[in-house]
């Protein structure tokens, strides 16, 4: 619940300030004559920027079942079954959260964690992952997910996705508001936003857009090495972290769905908008750390 009024409270905050800078720098003056209502942009900022955001967030769990064909264990079937679904628990008792949901999905190496509250969450291991590795590098990438969830990382990802939503949302229009009134300047007979406005928010829609995903993925990337520390600190040593980490590096890690492929074990694409780090970044913050 804190997490959320957080969540709640910081949207609101990002709005506010974006609200007094603008009125301080005068903004407002130049947007009014073009038919630019401040209070209603800033809304429309709040409802754009974080509307995404909080419906994708509640609706992880079903849409990670969905498109990653996850089957959840009900009752285990064999005996490995059970074994996940006991590391699962013994992990979660110890992190002190809620006894999530626990599932498999077919495919290469990979792992993932979602869900919008920390005690009613999915923590769902590939097939390819479970025939790849040990069943202690196994334990260890379950650690990892387990305290992504402890850690409230799937609100934290939502709550900086929103920030970036909303800036890009205000700034864009912002912007383009700006370059049309000057534009038309001098024009009093046409009244609202002209062609300058639009060509100027798609195109800033876009390229802040990029800005915000590298932000992004830089957050998710600083999310890793906690959630490798915090799966360390669950099994009481770091080794069998670094060995899952070094095994998966031999590996060609499964291609999560988008939405999921921030809370995966490993994924991302280019180095700026890579959601992990590199392996050996990781292994070697671990072998640094002090578990």
């Amino acid at each position: 619940m804190k997490r959320i009024l957080l969540f709640v409270m910081t949207n609101l905050a990002v709005v506010v300030v974006l609200g007094i800078v603008a009125n301080l720098l005068g903004v407002n003056r130049y947007l009014t004559p073009n038919g630019l209502n401040l209070g209603a942009l800033m809304g429309f900022a709040l409802i754009m920027g974080f509307g995404g955001a909080i419906i994708s967030l509640l609706i992880s769990k079903p849409v990670a079942k969905w498109s990653s064909g996850v089957r959840v264990i009900n009752e285990p079937q064999n005996a490995d079954e059970a074994w996940i679904v006991d590391t699962v628990r013994k992990f979660a008792d110890k992190a002190g959260i809620g006894m999530p949901e626990v599932g498999i999905f077919d495919g290469e190496p990979n792992a993932f964690a979602t869900g919008a509250f920390k005690n009613s969450a999915l923590v769902a291991v590939s097939t390819g992952l479970l025939q790849g590795m040990t069943r202690e590098e196994v334990e260890a990438v379950i650690g990892h997910e387990i305290a992504h969830v402890a850690n409230g990382d799937m609100v934290t990802m939502a709550l900086i996705q929103g920030v970036m939503n909303t800036f890009v949302v205000f700034l864009s229009r912002v912007i383009g508001y700006a370059v049309d009134s000057f534009l038309r300047k001098g024009d009093s007979e046409n009244t609202g936003p002209g062609i300058g406005y639009m060509i100027t928010t798609i195109v800033l829609d876009i390229l802040l857009g990029f800005l915000a995903a590298i932000i992004v993925a830089w957050f998710s990337r600083q999310r890793e090495f906690r959630a490798d520390a915090g799966a360390a600190q669950l099994m009481n040593r770091k080794q069998p972290m670094i060995n899952a980490l070094a095994r998966l590096g031999g590996m060609t890690p499964g291609e999560l769905p988008k939405s999921m492929a921030a809370m995966g074990i490993a994924g991302g694409i280019g180095k700026l908008f890579s959601t992990h780090p590199p392996i050996e970044e990781r292994i070697a913050a671990l072998q640094n750390a002090q578990v």
